[in-house]
């Protein structure tokens, strides 16, 4: 599944489920927040913004739930 910018999406983190928004699709390597992602077209990268926090985070398609 693929996600485009401003879809609704939730994903795990130690504090439990987060929900957000898709601000950006990353298909080739990146650095964000100080951390190099191996992001492709096969296996894509997503910047999220929390909706509680506004914090930004980078994660795998795979650990992203469409709400």
């Amino acid at each position: 599944m693929s996600y485009s910018k401003g879809t609704k999406v939730s994903w795990n983190t130690s504090q439990g489920k987060t929900h957000g928004t898709v601000v950006e699709k990353k298909d080739k390597e990146f650095t964000f927040d100080g951390q190099k992602f191996n992001a492709s077209k096969d296996e894509p990268y997503y910047i999220v913004e929390s909706e509680k926090s506004g914090k930004q985070a980078a994660h795998k398609e795979s650990a992203l739930d469409k709400q």
